[in-house]
């Protein structure tokens, strides 16, 4: 029964601990996609790449809950403060938050596996010797999977279009796979879960899926205008020619497609026009864009990192407290119990009498026990302590007391990792 206890009292602290850091992240999120939408249409509205570049920001967002502003600011402390008492109080804070995150997985990544279970029940079919699935649905193509992607075309597609036009249509959706956007996408759909409280991470994925969709675009027209001579015109064409040969939007569509077109007259106006107004682009240039925006990303997250708390953090603090039938505390003046109590890895030393006189001020009675050092996960927020009892009736003059440190159980080993 003890053990069953302790792993809901650890299970519970978890929920707590998490949650507190990702609605920190969740404020954070909401800002920077304000931030991002205002950037995307005020500045970067005709730099395709830069746009897209925008949303790297958001590598950043889950690693800001522990960050040192949020205890030592006067605001954040205080919402600190706040938030961390009523997750003691009330532990359905922290488990209605983890349920949301439970929730929303199996939402969205139940939607990608049985859309993957689908697609391996397609069959299969060769475009330039390049292994395709083909779908009686009457949908736009799309890519699915991460490690073992599938590129899916409907079979009214397959039939209908010349061979230099299906292979145009793989290539788009290989530049998808070679550019990372599935990735991208599952990236995103992991924020999504952990920050659900944050819907406006769900109401900007259309905005993130189209700047992915607009950079692939014009990755494929270069490609296709150095390898087979093909022009933006001819790409555009073909574009149109599938919005006339299918349905687009029919309610046949896989919820869970990542990349499969657009679904709106607004978003395909918006796409034509950037393919009739494409112009080549320095690949160096753009490729070095991207290193430097994740270089900078690298710093940033370095910054973070030095004003941050650590997963698990020592503590030197000191504390006295007596035990007549129950525990009072008598200090939590680290500095003054510092110059009568030093420790190390196996004894306290205690300054017999200065402490005495000290526990004669304070009227101290009963069983005196020492608490001092051990670890703590955040300021105010789990951890342990060493501890030992005091000798009242040693005559020495530093009296040394024997004690057992944490350090070698396993359960303390396991909470630091948390």
């Amino acid at each position: 029964m003890v053990r069953w206890a302790w792993l809901g009292g650890i299970l519970d602290f978890c929920a707590v601990y998490f949650t507190t850091q990702l609605i920190r992240c969740a404020v954070f999120s909401v800002v920077l996609i304000g931030l991002v939408m205002l950037l995307r249409k005020k500045l970067f509205s005709e730099r395709t790449f830069l746009r897209g570049m925008l949303w790297a920001a958001f590598l950043i967002i889950p690693f800001l809950g522990r960050l040192k502003l949020f205890y030592e600011n006067a605001v954040f402390s205080r919402i600190t403060g706040w938030m961390i008492g009523n997750g003691r109080n009330y532990r359905w804070f922290g488990r209605i938050y983890t349920a949301g995150i439970l929730v929303a997985a199996v939402c969205i990544f139940g939607k990608r596996l049985h859309l993957q279970r689908a697609v391996a029940r397609m069959k299969k079919a060769s475009v330039d010797n390049i292994s395709v699935r083909v779908t009686e649905m009457q949908v736009t193509p799309f890519t699915v999977g991460l490690l073992k992607p599938e590129i899916v075309l409907p079979q009214i597609m397959v039939e209908s279009y010349s061979r230099d036009e299906l292979n145009m249509v793989v290539q788009h959706e290989r530049t998808h796979i070679r550019l990372g956007h599935l990735w991208c996408g599952f990236a995103w759909d992991i924020l999504r879960c952990l920050l659900w409280v944050n819907p406006f991470l769900t109401i900007c994925r259309k905005h993130f899926r189209a700047d992915m969709e607009d950079i692939c675009d014009r990755v494929c027209i270069q490609g296709c205008m150095q390898s087979s001579g093909k022009t933006a015109r001819e790409y555009g064409l073909i574009l149109l020619k599938s919005l006339k040969l299918l349905r687009c939007g029919q309610n046949g569509m896989p919820s869970a497609v990542a990349y499969a077109g657009e679904t709106c007259f607004a978003d395909i106006k918006r796409r034509m026009k950037a393919i009739a107004a494409f112009r080549p682009y320095r690949k160096r240039l753009c490729t070095g864009m991207a290193v430097a925006t994740f270089m900078m990303i690298g710093v940033v997250l370095t910054v973070i990192y030095t004003h941050s708390y650590a997963r698990c953090n020592e503590s030197s603090d000191i504390m006295v407290y007596q035990y007549t039938g129950e525990g009072t505390i008598i200090s939590t003046d680290t500095r003054t119990l510092s110059r009568m109590i030093s420790y190390d890895d196996s004894f306290v030393y205690v300054d017999r009498e200065a402490f005495e006189n000290f526990l004669c001020q304070k009227n101290a009675e009963g069983e005196i026990y020492i608490v001092f050092g051990g670890y703590y996960k955040l300021p105010g927020m789990g951890g342990a302590a060493e501890s030992c009892c005091y000798e009242r009736t040693s005559t020495d003059r530093i009296v040394r007391i024997p004690y057992e440190s944490i350090n070698g159980r396993w359960e303390h080993v396991l909470f630091k990792l948390l």
